[in-house]
């Protein structure tokens, strides 16, 4: 590992208690490599041991108990590997059970009947009576006559494995302890001492033994105020360097001229005309393109809000000042839809557009990297295909990115090189981005918002349904079809689960053909394990209205636009994120007609799982959405984010700490403005700390 040398570089193995074995376990399981590393690794939870409760007050909520009693029965209960030491625990409210299942030889010998114990563990309940499974225990005497170091135990997460080599939450404590004590005096500032006094922060040494020994919850709290600070503020100084250096250093194509092709278009092909907000965004554009300087924006726009047509009109500009463009697509179905929606667009003007996939055969292949090498391929739209190094273009100027999420940092990356001069980047997303996700996750980037939808356009009405409903939505289904309209029905599985009561996919499909006989009605069915041709056909039948009802998968959750689709229902709604449930209701309210949602759920639905469908039956704006899913499942859970590399935070909580986040990043922004390059000598302490820290993380800054 490419590291600095000193205290914080010591390998791990060298810490008292660790050696080789233990270290191998901690690098595989928990990434710990070294003192620095278990230094960062936090607690998840601490628990207040100067609290005790009674065993009547023993609920199922309580994450761990502390009691104080006296046994009243021990005994061992089956031989060999299913013995177990069963102790009956009694204080004056009443009784509960602890047992040890292994390694309690030594305890059966130690452990005494009528002794005064204080027992500490975490309640299960089982055959409706509460115990303890390996509980600590001390007696009161030597409890009473040990000196308090902390008031709250921290715990730490582990593992099935390091558990078994002695690592569990109090084993890591231990090690952790003795780090501690050793790092006294040897740890670095990461902070210039004007903005530790200016916040009123702790040191960092304090704040790192504090974060695993608090002494009460005041000194935890601002020990934890330090550390999000340091995380955050370090991320911000990553992002805004790096936009720094892009401005300053990456020269880009100049977009300089709004010519033929943009003009042709816009008077004759424009299928309806744009609203404020694409206008604005435009504008933002061809601004940004005709600098000279690379751009690198993020386009932001609700479901149906008009991304496409911006893009296509960007494109469009390159293509007036001697450029070609691509468009990257996550998915076949996707980059299917785009190719025919550009085609659609440019129908009567003479610009060659050509799509490349994985299924793209090798003769159209070759034909398709001879145009794009001689220039005659003004537009390409394609999958990952697209960043292969067989694909090289004559003068690439713009690459559109959809749903860049989906892609890895290195896909992405590999854009940049397909031109002597770096390509403009406009990174299109239907998921809107809370501002505190903006500010973490593409605080390099500039963004644009298309915030209105066309004109036209009727709101979709969502409704909610329980499973006992089903015959009125059945009925409500055969009058939309009678209208000449087209129905979606998403399940979230294709086969039967053992573990969760879903209706899936072939059971469903089953029970709506029973219901909805030929030759009357007709259906198609997709899923994701269907061969491409397969899912081609159904998805065709259904575009040309050869059929009424899709019964299908996620696969439908973007890339399909038909405007004679009117009614999505899903089922089992509660177990999908609002995010996905937002994009698959997208997938109707294209046409002028009225459509519906109809979100339907069993009869037992989890607290957060109500939350998301009153959200979904109170709003269509994307963005109030997205922030509900943020508070409601937090940033790592979203989808596509964890590969980004920038989430993954050890102690800050963007939602939770998002007044420290806007802090830290004005702070970062005012020294970033003064210092860009951070050379001054003040300023040294954080360009030291900035180059430690994302030395191993790569360049993930370059593309949002």
């Amino acid at each position: 590992m490419d590291r600095q040398h000193g205290f914080l570089d010591t390998p791990i193995e060298y810490l008292k208690g660790v050696g080789p074995k233990r270290a191998d376990m901690l690098k595989k399981e928990l990434n710990i490599y070294v003192f620095d590393d278990l230094l960062t690794f936090y607690p998840f939870r601490y628990v207040d041991r100067t609290k005790f409760q009674k065993i009547k007050d023993i609920r199922d909520e309580l994450n761990y108990v502390q009691i104080k009693g006296h046994i009243t029965n021990l005994t061992t209960v089956g031989v060999n590997r299913s013995a177990r030491l069963v102790a009956t625990f009694t204080d004056e409210t009443g009784s509960i059970e602890l047992i040890w299942f292994n390694g309690f030889k030594w305890l059966k010998d130690s452990v005494k009947i009528g002794v005064h114990y204080i027992i500490f563990g975490k309640p299960s309940l089982f055959n409706n009576k509460f115990n303890i499974s390996h509980p600590e225990i001390e007696t009161v005497e030597s409890a009473d006559a040990s000196p308090v170091t902390v008031n709250l135990q921290p715990f730490y997460s582990s593992s099935e494995k390091l558990r078994a080599g002695g690592l569990d939450s109090r084993g890591i404590g231990k090690l952790t302890k003795t780090l501690v004590a050793q790092a006294a005096g040897q740890l670095p500032e990461t902070l210039r001492h004007d903005i530790i006094e200016n916040a009123r922060l702790m040191s960092r040494e304090a704040a790192l033994s504090t974060i695993h020994f608090p002494q009460d919850q005041n000194s935890l709290l601002k020990a934890q105020a330090r550390l999000k600070f340091e995380e955050l503020f370090y991320i911000q100084i990553k992002l805004l360097k790096q936009k720094v250096y892009r401005v300053q250093k990456i020269k880009g194509v100049s977009f300089g001229t709004i010519g033929k092709h943009f003009n042709d278009f816009f008077h004759n092909n424009l299928p309806f005309e744009l609203t404020g907000a694409q206008k604005r965004v435009l504008r933002e554009i061809r601004q940004d393109a005709a600098t000279g300087k690379q751009m690198n924006r993020l386009l932001q726009g609700d479901v149906g809000s008009g991304k496409t047509l911006v893009a296509l009109m960007t494109m469009l500009m390159a293509l007036d000042n001697g450029y070609q463009s691509c468009l990257m697509a996550p998915t076949e179905i996707l980059a299917q839809q785009h190719f025919k929606t550009l085609t659609r667009f440019l129908e009567g003007l003479d610009i060659r557009v050509e799509i490349l996939t994985g299924s793209t055969k090798a003769a159209k292949r070759r034909v398709i990297h001879e145009g794009l090498q001689d220039g005659s391929i003004s537009i390409i739209v394609g999958t990952h295909a697209l960043v292969e190094d067989t694909v090289q273009f004559k003068n690439l100027g713009l690459a559109v990115i959809d749903e860049q999420h989906r892609f890895g940092v290195a896909q992405r990356a590999r854009m940049w090189q397909k031109n002597e001069i770096t390509p403009h980047i406009l990174v299109m997303t239907a998921t809107p981005i809370p501002r505190t996700l903006a500010m973490t996750l593409y605080g390099d980037l500039d963004i644009s918002v298309i915030d209105e939808l066309p004109p036209g356009r009727v709101p979709i009405k969502t409704l909610h349904y329980w499973d006992s409903a089903r015959l009125r939505v059945f009925g409500f289904m055969k009058e939309q079809i009678k209208k000449g309209r087209q129905i979606y029905i998403v399940y979230p599985l294709i086969n039967e689960s053992e573990t969760l009561d879903l209706k899936h996919l072939m059971d469903g499909y089953e029970s709506i053909s029973r219901s909805f006989p030929l030759p009357e009605y007709a259906i198609s069915i997709v899923h994701g394990q269907m061969k491409s041709a397969e899912k081609d056909y159904e998805m065709q039948r259904f575009i040309k209205g050869e059929t009424n009802i899709m019964v299908a998968t996620t696969v439908i959750e973007v890339g399909v636009d038909i405007p004679n689709a009117s009614v999505m229902i899903i089922e089992n709604a509660e177990r999908f994120g609002l995010s996905q449930l937002h994009q698959l209701r997208g997938r109707v309210g294209r046409g002028a007609e009225q459509s519906y949602c109809i979100l339907m759920t069993g009869n037992k639905v989890s607290s957060d799982g109500k939350k998301r469908i009153e959200t979904m039956v109170q709003t269509t704006n994307g963005f109030e959405i997205a922030e509900a899913d943020l508070h409601l499942r937090g940033p790592g859970d979203l989808q596509g984010l964890q590969q980004s590399g920038i989430l993954d935070l050890k102690i800050a909580d963007i939602v939770q700490d998002e007044k420290i986040l806007k802090y830290a990043r004005g702070l970062a922004m005012e020294i970033i403005n003064t210092d860009p390059t951070l050379e001054k000598p003040e300023n040294a302490v954080i360009l030291n700390q900035l180059n430690t820290t994302y030395r191993e993380k790569g360049n993930w800054g370059m593309i949002g």
